[in-house]
């Protein structure tokens, strides 16, 4: 039997959690405030957009946190599950494609070895 993730009461506490952070630093907090919402100034993408790249760059960073609330935000701004699957695939791709490009890597370090 699987252990599921709680995911609304993870929600919950993380944000409480940050909110006990921000009064310790609430500068820190302002900051990332200004940085999330700068990026739909120009209002070029609709904020489902925003909410589906997010959770893409979630899953690429695996972040549990972010997946909890930019899940939430997606859903409440309209997103379908078909629309996030697909969002999802972009990031599964990417990853697959970045592992494949460090692979480059790999090889560029093993011919950098003393010779042997």
């Amino acid at each position: 039997m699987s252990h599921m993730q709680d995911w609304n009461a993870y929600r919950g506490t993380l944000l409480g959690r940050v909110g006990d952070f921000a009064k310790l630093s609430p500068d820190v907090l302002r900051g990332l405030n200004m940085i999330e919402g700068s990026g739909g100034k120009t209002g070029k993408l609709a904020p489902k957009m925003h909410e589906l790249i997010a959770l893409a760059v979630a899953v690429t960073t695996r972040c549990d946190g972010c997946i909890a609330v930019h899940a939430k935000k997606a859903v409440e701004l309209g997103a379908s599950e078909g629309e996030i699957a697909e969002a999802l695939g972009v990031a599964i791709a990417l990853n697959a494609g970045a592992a494949l490009t460090y692979t480059a890597r790999v090889f560029d370090a093993i011919e950098a070895l003393p010779e042997r």
